[in-house]
């Protein structure tokens, strides 16, 4: 339990320190398409996602294959932190600035260290809560993540008009 929490800490502060690097890393490679894959293209929230989930995703992987196997539950939970982080980044991010009615640096920087706080705090405690067993394939993880992977790169040339896809008002310049 103690190498899973170690693991957990790790990922927290990888994806941070990766992510915040992503945010920069389209602009700074003469905005590449292939980088602008996996980096925001824009300031949309959809695209500020990719900061959660790329990270996450990779170093789920090394995970998976360092103490994750142990877990019959592993993809499964990992699968869902990283929905509920990208969730609450959504939901939290729309709810204060609707409420305030105009967006904050500062407040966006607290909603992704949160996002990704919420991904690892719950998918560490639903791994630690699992039975040592590798049984479980979590193929709806699987899919889930596989889904949204393709989400990402489709719609990051192709978005759809509505909010989501779109920077918000006081941010459409800045990129």
């Amino acid at each position: 339990m103690q190498n899973l929490l170690a693991w957990e800490t790790i990922g927290f502060i990888f994806v941070m320190i990766f992510g915040t690097i992503l945010h920069f890393l389209y602009n700074w490679t003469g905005n590449n398409r292939v980088i602008g894959m996996f980096s925001p293209i824009n300031e949309s929230v959809w695209e500020h996602l990719k900061m959660l989930f790329f990270p996450m995703l990779i170093f789920s992987v090394v995970e998976y294959f360092a103490v994750g196997k142990e877990y019959g539950n592993f993809i499964t939970a990992k699968s869902l932190g990283i929905l509920l982080g990208l969730l609450f980044i959504i939901v939290f991010f729309y709810t204060y600035a609707g409420m305030i009615g105009k967006d904050y640096l500062w407040l966006d920087i607290l909603t992704f260290i949160s996002g990704v706080l919420i991904a690892f705090r719950y998918s560490g405690e639903k791994i630690s809560e699992s039975s040592k067993s590798g049984t479980k394939t979590g193929w709806e993880g699987l899919l889930f993540l596989a889904a949204l992977t393709l989400s990402f790169f489709v719609f990051t040339f192709r978005p759809p008009h509505i909010g989501l896809f779109s920077a918000p008002a006081s941010k459409k310049s800045s990129k």
